[in-house]
């Protein structure tokens, strides 16, 4: 489930095909996004999911899996 909303945030906002995002892609080199596009990514995030992001934490996020792992981590 977290995959799939994640999903439909990143095509939102990034511009992507959903087809482009997988658990492997990186969001900066798969899918292009630059620091504003991840600070958007973020917002949606905590909306999305009812979570609070740290942003240092989210640098060390550079793919959809580990992004996925963190909201799951932080549902919990």
């Amino acid at each position: 489930m977290e995959f799939e909303e994640l999903r439909k945030i990143l095509v939102q906002i990034l511009g992507v095909y959903p087809d482009e995002v997988t658990p492997e892609s990186t969001f900066e080199g798969d899918l292009g996004a630059d620091s504003l596009d991840m600070y958007q990514v973020l917002l949606q995030m905590e909306e999305t999911f009812e979570i609070e992001v740290v942003p240092e934490q989210l640098r060390d996020i550079k793919t959809v899996a580990e992004a996925v792992e963190y909201i799951k981590a932080k549902k919990k």
